[in-house]
Order: C-alpha cells, then structure tokens, then sequence
C-alpha cells in the first residue's frame, strides 16, 4: 500500500514538474518580450506574478487531475489525462506566438542598424536558434505526437530532440546569458588574475 502511495505520489510530483517547466519557458519568453519592447514597468510589480504564474499555475491543472485520477482510477484514463496534456500545448502555442513577436522586433531592430551589422542575417538566425530552447518551442513540433502515437524511428527522433533539448536548456541558458555575456567575463577574468596573485 506505502510503495503503491509513493508511486502515486511521485506521478502527481512528475506531472506538476513538467507542466512547471512549461510554465517557466513562458515566464522567460513574456519577461524578454517585455524587455524588447521597452516597457517602462518597475520590475518588482512582476516578480510575484512570475512566481505565480510559473509554480502556481501548473497547481491549478494537476490538483483537479489528481482529483480526477483518484475518482476514476481506471475507468476513464484518456479523458483525465486530457487537462493535463492540455496545459503544456496552451503554454507552447503562446509561447510561440511570444517567440514570432520577438524575431519581428528583433527583426526590424536589426534592419534599422543595417549599417551597424552587415550580418544582421546571421545575427538574426542565432538570435533564433538561442531562443528555440529558451522558449521551449522544440515542444511545440512534438506536441501532438504523445508517446502512444509514435512508433518505430519517430519515436526515437521524439524522445532523443526531447531529452536532449530538455536537459541541456539550463546549461546553454547559463552558457549564452551568463558565462558569454561581457560583464560576466570581465568579472571572471579579475577574479581569475586575483587568484593568480595570491597564489
């Protein structure tokens, strides 16, 4: 009865962490569109809101899930399973609306420094691949595509983009928005000259 608990426990704990991580993708893309676009809002009017917009809302979608899956236990699992799987296809879908906004303002930021980036193509196009994980829009190709209606090769390629990208998003978020940025450098390169002194 405690392992069958547990196993319930740790599929409700799953459930929320992947729809929280959905949420998080969605947090970042409104908080750099918001940056883009030049708002003038104090940033501590947000803090909260993100807070509760990336854990809490995930709460809102598993609580009556649980609730489902534990009245109907066996008798009806696509249906409770429904809302769940719901959640992460609205959060991708707005997310990739946010994301098309975005390569438009980067875009035309861009073409209005022509003369500034003569690779201003080039420099769209890692504008783009940096932010495909960012956003988490690598989901949004397999969203449809449930482990159920893959089969054979399809389903490798699914599970292996997914993983992956998955994985590695906090270590290239890291990589690219902090260890790459200039002042993160400049920083690193004193503190790494003052060890060299003092040893």
């Amino acid at each position: 009865w405690q392992a069958a608990l547990g196993c319930r426990a740790a599929q409700v704990l799953m459930q929320y962490c992947i729809l929280a991580n959905h949420y998080w993708f969605l947090v970042e893309a409104v908080y750099l569109y918001k940056l883009l676009i030049g708002a003038v809002f104090s940033e501590k009017n947000y803090y909260r809101l993100y807070l509760y917009l990336g854990w809490g809302t995930p709460v809102v979608f598993v609580v009556p899930w649980m609730a489902a899956k534990y009245l109907k236990e066996n008798a009806d699992r696509v249906g409770v399973l429904g809302s769940v799987c719901l959640c992460p296809v609205s959060s991708s879908q707005i997310n990739l609306l946010i994301f098309m906004r975005i390569l438009k303002v980067i875009l035309a930021k861009l073409r209005a420094n022509q003369k500034g980036y003569a690779d201003y193509k080039l420099r769209l196009a890692k504008a783009t691949l940096t932010l495909i994980p960012l956003f988490g829009i690598h989901e949004v190709v397999f969203i449809f595509a449930t482990d159920e209606q893959t089969t054979g090769i399809l389903r490798y390629i699914k599970v292996f983009f997914t993983l992956f990208l998955n994985s590695f998003q906090g270590f290239l978020v890291a990589v690219l928005y902090c260890f790459a940025n200039k002042e993160v450098k400049s920083e690193m390169k004193k503190k790494w000259q003052l060890w060299k002194l003092d040893h």
